[in-house]
């Protein structure tokens, strides 16, 4: 007998380590465990965390559909198997590897606890698109890629070789078996935990209203034409809104790419594909870069504060676009993918507020999150990092306002007591604005020279080659 456990997975085709399970050919315990390191009380109140239970609460409705078992507990996951070890007849123990911090810790304690109990382990990676090793190995590399572009260029070639069709092992050619009762008693979900899973209301949910797969065939024979032109339009609706999905797993990535791709080489298609290569990107640094998950800790941030921290959160610094779009964020938990840029580069730069105070915002309030894809953004936007925007580089709101959105559609939708004023006023700061975005820019571009200046000199007294 084996135990699964799903991760950032939750469907129930196409998963690589389905394909595993279906070789193993014996009867297996699938598992969800919601982790209180990830799921509390104050998560499930946020849009990352009722978003992620609403792609739970649709895995659990699959294996209902299949008539098959899916158990789901509240506890740490090495406890979870220890128990279950405990009451069951296991041989193997498997899952999808990730790639932050936490996720490695816990990994290894599974696999002390498996190996303590006499378990084989079987991981494989299954978010990313095209795997690190193999990408590095086509492309003869020693050392990791530390640039886009190149990266792309490459990532492009190998996709065309090596591109995976989606997995065809289904959950309906596995046989899933319920739990002990001494399992489900000792890990039975918290109160406050069964009322939201268990909701059959959409009222607080995003993305709900259409399945993933129907949405994404939604986006490439609607949508897709436009999306060249109408990605920064983010009064427009050209966008696919499956980054909420990529990112759970309630859809797997390679679905996205070979959906896409069967459309043709056409330029506008090529234009999203080269959206799903960035995300890769962000994960292979996060694979490749020891410090992806700890830029903060080399550099000074003396000359910093966070003291506008809670009006940029709270949408009150009088700048209209920044505010309307923390008020749809804060409201929805969307935001269109370059207000993010603008506003992160808002509060990092002209608000000079360490970039971890917005990330860590970001994380609760965002529908879609992703640990390493939001962590990717925010160090694009600070200045940190491999290829991020150059220090210099200083959106400007008011003109990023007026070139994506000319009639203020946007503004008036979030800051209705804003409709009154004409297409032009409207992007302006308004009197009460928490700063004079000219003398920010200057202040912003000295901060960030010295920031990163010393860090090079950091750098140069150790040996380390940036």
């Amino acid at each position: 007998m084996y135990v699964w456990f799903h991760r950032r997975d939750l469907r129930t085709t196409d998963l690589t380590g389905f394909d595993t399970l279906a070789e193993l050919n014996m009867p297996g315990l699938h598992v969800m465990v919601l982790d209180p390191k990830l799921i509390d009380e104050r998560r499930v109140r946020e849009h990352s965390g009722r978003f992620f239970l609403k792609q739970v609460q649709r895995l659990m409705k699959q294996y209902q559909g299949h008539r098959q078992t899916l158990n789901v507990f509240y506890g740490a996951p090495d406890q979870v198997l220890l128990k279950l070890a405990s009451c069951h007849p296991l041989a193997k123990v498997a899952y999808h590897q990730d790639v932050t911090p936490y996720a490695k810790q816990r990994d290894r304690l599974l696999q002390d606890t498996a190996q303590a109990c006499g378990l084989e382990v079987v991981a494989a990676m299954d978010h990313m698109l095209i795997d690190a090793d193999v990408l590095d190995h086509a492309a003869n590399r020693e050392q990791p890629y530390k640039v886009f572009t190149p990266f792309y260029n490459k990532w492009k070639q190998v996709m065309a070789q090596f591109a995976e069709p989606p997995r065809r092992t289904a959950l309906s050619d596995l046989k899933t078996i319920a739990a002990g009762l001494e399992v489900t008693e000792a890990f039975r979900l918290p109160s406050w935990l069964e009322d939201v899973l268990y909701s059959t209301s959409d009222a607080d949910s995003v993305f709900s209203q259409e399945e993933p797969l129907e949405r994404l065939n939604i986006f490439l024979t609607e949508k897709l034409p436009d999306y060249e032109q109408g990605r920064d339009r983010y009064n427009w609706s050209h966008t696919s809104e499956m980054s909420g999905f990529f990112n759970t797993g309630t859809i797997s990535i390679r679905q996205g790419y070979n959906s896409a791709t069967q459309l043709g080489a056409r330029h506008h298609v090529e234009s999203w594909l080269r959206q799903l290569a960035w995300r890769d990107f962000y994960l292979y640094q996060a694979l490749r870069n020891p410090d992806y998950f700890s830029y903060e800790q080399q550099f000074n941030w003396t000359s910093f504060d966070d003291s506008a921290f809670i009006r940029w959160s709270e949408a009150d610094t009088g700048i209209p676009i920044i505010d309307a779009a923390m008020t749809e964020l804060n409201m929805t938990g969307r935001m269109p993918n370059r207000l993010r840029m603008v506003t992160a580069m808002f509060l990092t730069k002209q608000l000079l507020c360490p970039f971890m105070h917005g990330e860590a915002y970001f994380r609760d309030k965002l529908a879609d999150y992703d640990h390493v894809l939001n962590r990717g953004g925010w160090l694009w936007s600070s200045s940190l990092g491999y290829d991020a925007a150059p220090y210099f580089r200083v959106m400007n709101p008011v003109r990023q306002s007026e070139t994506y959105d000319p009639s203020g559609s946007y503004i008036r939708r979030w800051l209705p007591k804003l409709a009154h004023l004409s297409d032009k006023a409207i992007h302006k700061p308004q009197g009460h604005a928490i700063v004079d975005l000219k003398q920010a820019r200057l202040r912003a571009i000295e901060q960030y020279r010295m920031l990163l200046q010393q860090r090079k000199q950091f750098n140069e007294s150790k040996g380390i080659e940036e």
